[in-house]
């Protein structure tokens, strides 16, 4: 016998804790399985809650990458052209942001609202209008800081009824704390 063959017969398995809480739910894998290859999307009041919630996130990013892209436009100053660089990223990245929320909300059976008429009030962040780089980054500073408020709350609230949407929002959830970091890195400097 060679030594490999030894140790592998000398190995032995380790027995696994509660081994006998470590089943699957066979009721709702049948369940599962008579609703058929298509799932539903959760109705009720809780997904139409969830749909509004998300909806606001929309506009929120929304006016987030309009602002941006203002800035991209508008930023003067000695570090201004790599800064409006950055900003025209962060701008499409926020854009994204949008198209992936307008995307679950369409799976949960939602409408996303991309409404130009309501834009502004359905979101939690302002938007910036100012000429002066140092308050242009304080601006998206600030409504990142909101983004990050909005998304770890939205987290907490979906907890584990909704992995799919729990998902997408703890991934904008690190995005967004990264944008502020950058930003606290440029105004720090």
């Amino acid at each position: 016998m060679t030594q490999r063959a030894e140790f592998a017969a000398s190995v032995q398995p380790l027995p696994l804790p509660d081994a006998d809480r470590l089943k699957l739910d066979t009721a709702a894998i049948d369940a599962v399985r008579l609703r058929g290859a298509a799932m539903e999307p959760r109705a009720g009041a809780w997904q139409e809650g969830v749909v509004r919630l998300l909806n606001a996130a929309l506009a929120t990013e929304l006016v987030c990458a309009l602002r941006y892209r203002r800035h991209h436009h508008t930023a003067q100053g000695m570090a201004s052209p790599k800064i409006a660089e950055e900003l025209l990223v962060h701008a499409n990245e926020e854009m994204a942001h949008a198209d992936r929320l307008a995307r679950r909300i369409v799976q949960l059976g939602g409408q996303p609202d991309f409404s130009p008429k309501t834009l502004a009030a359905r979101s939690h962040a302002p938007y910036d209008d100012s000429l002066d780089l140092k308050t242009m980054l304080a601006a998206d500073l600030s409504a990142e800081r909101v983004a990050v408020e909005i998304y770890g709350q939205l987290v907490a609230l979906i907890g584990t009824r909704d992995p799919t949407t729990r998902r997408l929002l703890e991934d904008l959830l690190g995005q967004e704390q990264e944008h502020a970091e950058e930003l606290e890195g440029w105004l720090a400097a």
